[in-house]
């Protein structure tokens, strides 16, 4: 009998095990260039978590929350080791059942309240079983602006246009603020069958964000306008481009 009972548990022992997933939180979060976490106030960023070699969809979700703490990500020194979130600032967080150390390709797309303005982002990060990503967790960088561009044709062929501009994250663009409105340069173009009908600048108004101008007197017709947003000390940049109509059609 203490030979059968040996024998059993050496079997037992031997006997292969299957692996068990083990949950993991992932917290991705995506930041603006030069500027905050992109959250609620601009309909937050999609997230999709895909294995990167299968191509199995892992997660989805929305980024929701606030822009964070603006001394600490903006203002104060950055130390190693030092986190800039919070527990407000905007993330999703996934909980993967991952059974070996996986190959995980983020997909992000945003801000989701902005479609005209929005882009797409992807990374690829290792996640091990067991091994969180939490706090600052795992940070995608959104490049560019928001561009809002309207226009106001008076009867006598002018345009004013008119532009809203800000930073991914809706962090907003002011006078000898953080986001210095005069190192923001906004152009329109105005193009009418392929051929150039004013180029001009937009100078801002003293409004948040806001730049504008007036076009010389122009044709009727139909016209294509194209607003362009440029950071001068960053790679922040934006576009929109939009049809409008001067007086009555020809």
């Amino acid at each position: 009998m203490p030979k059968l009972i040996a024998l059993t548990a050496a079997l037992l022992l031997a006997a292969p095990m299957a692996v068990q997933a083990e949950p993991t939180r992932v917290m991705v979060r995506a930041q603006a260039l030069d500027a905050k976490f992109i959250g609620d106030h601009m309909g937050g960023v999609a997230i999709t978590l895909k294995d990167a070699r299968t191509g199995a969809v892992l997660a989805k979700g929305l980024t929701t929350g606030g822009t964070g703490d603006t001394q600490r990500i903006m203002r104060a020194p950055r130390t190693r080791g030092n986190g800039v979130t919070d527990a407000a600032t905007a993330g999703f967080e996934a909980v993967l059942d991952l059974k070996a150390p996986t190959l995980v390709r983020a997909e992000a797309e945003g801000p989701m309240g902005k479609p005209g303005s929005a882009i797409r982002v992807a990374s690829s990060l290792w996640i091990i079983p067991g091994h969180d990503v939490l706090g600052d967790g795992w940070i995608l960088t959104f490049p560019g602006l928001v561009v809002e561009p309207s226009a106001r044709t008076a009867a006598d062929g002018e345009v004013t246009l008119t532009a809203k501009v800000a930073l991914m994250c809706g962090c907003p663009i002011e006078s000898g603020g953080l986001w210095d409105a005069a190192n923001y340069i906004v152009q329109a173009r105005l193009t009418r069958k392929g051929r150039l009908a004013a180029d001009i600048p937009l100078a801002f108004t003293g409004r948040t964000g806001e730049y504008a101008a007036t076009t010389p007197k122009l044709a009727p017709g139909r016209y294509v306008l194209r607003v362009v947003a440029m950071d001068a000390k960053t790679a922040n940049a934006g576009m929109f481009e939009r049809k409008i109509t001067v007086g009555a059609r020809p």
